[in-house]
């Protein structure tokens, strides 16, 4: 009973029938706290198994097989995409990259090499996430959202996206930037400060803001992210996504 429990289970999941989070009517996003709870039962078992002689995990996690009905592209060798992660049609995943348990990824949407999908994670459709991205995921605690990124959105090299982070629909993340609920986002076009998302369609790039400090002969900063635009016509043909690779 168990083992048809977790396959109908895993089965929703990657067919995005059930989610750990989702969109409301007003913009908002809900946790399924449900979902999280059953995902984190799995990590429970302790029934242990060998993957084609190589590797071992809990029997329940496998990683996923697709075919060509499947409608993706999963390039070899070394990406693993874990049981009960959504992969609609159209992703390209590029070696080597994770997806773990629980992710949820949008139609047609790229996910490039050395690139980290972290448990829960929502990646909406058409989102590019560039070399060296992570996204982490917030599986517990359990009512906590996991990090969001809405569709249209360009995650550029190198950044790191934590700690539920929303990142709203056609954002432009700028390469290295880190981003978490404690990390201020500056908009220097509407005069305001962001803690926890991004807004519609905005670019941001890292940046530095001065602290004080009682080491006088340095001048201290700590890490924050910029909104120097909004996306714009030649924003979008510098990040536009080739339909040759899907």
């Amino acid at each position: 009973m168990f083992d048809f429990c977790v396959k109908t289970f895993l089965s929703s999941l990657e067919s995005g029938e059930i989610r750990a989070a989702y969109p409301k009517e007003d913009g908002t996003w809900g946790v399924d706290a449900q979902v999280k709870q059953k995902i984190l039962a799995l990590f429970g078992s302790r029934e242990m198994g060998i993957i084609e002689q190589y590797y071992i995990d809990k029997v329940s996690l496998f990683p996923r097989r697709f075919s060509l009905d499947d409608g993706v592209r999963i390039v070899p060798f070394g990406s693993s995409i874990r049981p009960g992660a959504c992969v609609s049609k159209g992703v390209v995943v590029m070696p080597p990259s994770y997806v773990n348990i629980g992710a949820y990824l949008g139609a047609r949407s790229m996910v490039d090499s050395h690139v980290l999908v972290g448990s829960c994670a929502q990646i909406g459709e058409n989102v590019h996430l560039s070399a060296g991205v992570s996204i982490g995921g917030v599986l517990e605690p359990i009512e906590s959202l996991p990090v969001i990124i809405e569709d249209d959105v360009f995650v550029g090299a190198g950044c790191v996206v934590t700690s539920g982070f929303h990142v709203k629909k056609g954002a432009v993340l700028g390469a290295g930037l880190s981003l978490s609920r404690s990390i201020p986002v500056y908009d220097t076009v509407k005069n305001e400060v962001y803690y926890g998302e991004i807004p519609e369609y905005s670019v941001v790039v890292p940046g530095t803001r001065a602290i004080s400090s009682v080491f006088r002969d340095t001048q201290l900063a700590l890490q924050c992210g910029i909104i120097l635009k909004y996306r714009d016509s030649q924003t979008n043909s510098k990040i536009a996504l080739e339909e040759a690779l899907r």
